[in-house]
């Protein structure tokens, strides 16, 4: 590594140690300090791209960073979000936001909570704008910097921005946000590093089951109590899953990776188009992965009854997680809960939901610089590949400016760095990390 390597680890680091925890949107006393604190960070960090690109502060805390190009048409939007998830402490090996450094060389590992999600990602474009800033170099056309705040709450930082563009006039050609990533081995018979790359995310909703009863001592209990009613929805729920079923981007992906399958799976990929109905019913088998991106997934994550253990609940609910494959709707997958749970005392409803993106082409000039830039910066030999993002994100927002919205963390992550991802132990490794700023700076010089 290099002293240039050095320094840019260094500003990593400094950023991630800055406990952006997420702000509830409902509490006007919610504490503001460590995103003040990062956001006077990143202008003292980042001097030269402070110098020549324009900074708006929406909703708050969002950033927003105009790099003016030679033609203000057809920009490209990279973006980011600066909150992050909380931990338990003591779930941690490394303390979270102490962003230790473990190992030497590209093979060393930053820990900290956001070294992936998402300051890795927003710390590179920072870095690749601010080098080639330094360096004299003007994008071709405009290019756009937008960091939502409160991404991880669903809130409305990104949201904001997208209203400021729009009243500009602004129409991306390009929008990148954090998604897939380079993986290997997540693909049964695909040994090749491929870079799935997200042409449309999935819809999330939040839906509750409540089952209410008049209460009173748990000494005499009813037949049939409110949290045996619940119980019973939630099993029914989870026996039965939502169906299974090939969507358009996925069958592309398996097209895509067919040549590069070893195995007796190389034939079923390429024939997918006879083979897709048989193997939406055996991927659920190979993991939860794979299970996502064949079926909308509904989870129970929330469970809340009494207040005392010796008190019957009045009521007794549960919160399920709904994430929504492209095809289906928040209506209709509300219904098919109704119709499994099967019973009409126990009361169904749906506090948000956010539909499917739509879908994005994987070809044409948008894509094939996404892919361009990932030959040049990871490697001739990473296989791109179109894929649906299975948990959501602040690009969807974007698709009401732009019909080239796609989800890419530059980075290459191994099963064990994107299983803890919201979890502890969160890492990146320095080599990957270096890669992803160099996918930044060659996506932008071909703005």
């Amino acid at each position: 590594m290099t002293r240039t390597d050095d320094a840019a680890l260094e500003r990593f680091r400094e950023l991630l140690r800055i406990p952006t925890v997420s702000m509830p949107t409902d509490d006007p006393a919610a504490d503001d300090t460590a995103f003040v604190a990062f956001r006077d960070a990143v202008a003292r960090l980042y001097p030269s791209l402070h110098g020549a690109l324009e900074r708006d502060v929406v909703g708050g805390y969002s950033l927003l960073y105009r790099w003016r190009g030679a033609d203000a048409a057809a920009p490209l939007v990279l973006m980011a979000h600066i909150d992050v998830v909380p931990v338990v402490a003591e779930e941690w090996a490394h303390p979270a936001f102490a962003a230790e450094m473990v190992g030497t060389g590209e093979e060393a590992e930053i820990h900290a909570r956001g070294a992936v999600d998402d300051k890795g990602s927003l710390v590179a474009i920072l870095e690749a704008v601010e080098a080639l800033v330094a360096e004299g170099f003007t994008p071709q056309r405009d290019v756009y910097l937008a960091f939502g705040h409160n991404e991880e709450i669903a809130g409305d930082g990104a949201q904001a921005i997208v209203e400021v563009l729009r009243g500009r006039g602004v129409r991306p050609s390009l929008v990148l946000d954090e998604g897939g990533a380079v993986v290997e081995g997540a693909i049964p018979g695909v040994k090749v590093p491929t870079a799935v790359i997200g042409v449309a995310e999935r819809g999330v909703m939040t839906v509750h089951l409540t089952a209410r009863e008049p209460g009173g001592h748990a000494s005499t209990p009813p037949r049939d109590p409110a949290t045996a009613r619940l119980a019973r929805a939630v099993l029914r729920l989870h026996r039965r899953p939502f169906p299974t079923r090939l969507v358009p981007p996925v069958r592309a992906m398996f097209e895509t990776l067919a040549p590069h399958t070893t195995g007796p799976l190389r034939p079923v990929f390429a024939s997918i188009g006879v083979t897709g109905r048989l193997l939406t019913k055996v991927f659920p088998r190979f993991g939860p992965e794979l299970n996502a991106l064949v079926r909308t997934t509904a989870v129970v994550t929330e469970l809340a009854g009494a207040a005392g253990a010796n008190v019957l609940a009045t009521s007794a609910r549960a919160s399920v997680n709904v994430r929504l494959l492209p095809g289906d709707t928040a209506a209709s997958a509300a219904a098919r809960i109704r119709r499994v749970v099967a019973d009409r005392h126990i009361e169904i409803e749906v506090e948000s939901a956010s539909e499917p993106s739509p879908v994005s082409p994987w070809s044409g000039a948008a894509w094939n610089r996404l892919v361009a830039a990932t030959a040049s910066a990871l490697g001739e030999h990473v296989v791109a590949t179109p894929y649906i993002q299975l948990g959501a994100s602040d690009s969807r927002w974007f698709t009401v400016i732009s019909d080239h919205v796609y989800r890419f963390t530059p980075f290459h992550l191994t099963r064990g760095e994107r299983e803890a991802l919201h979890s502890h132990n969160e890492r990146i490794r320095v080599g990957s990390w270096l890669r992803g700023i160099e996918f930044y700076r060659d996506l932008v010089r071909a703005s």
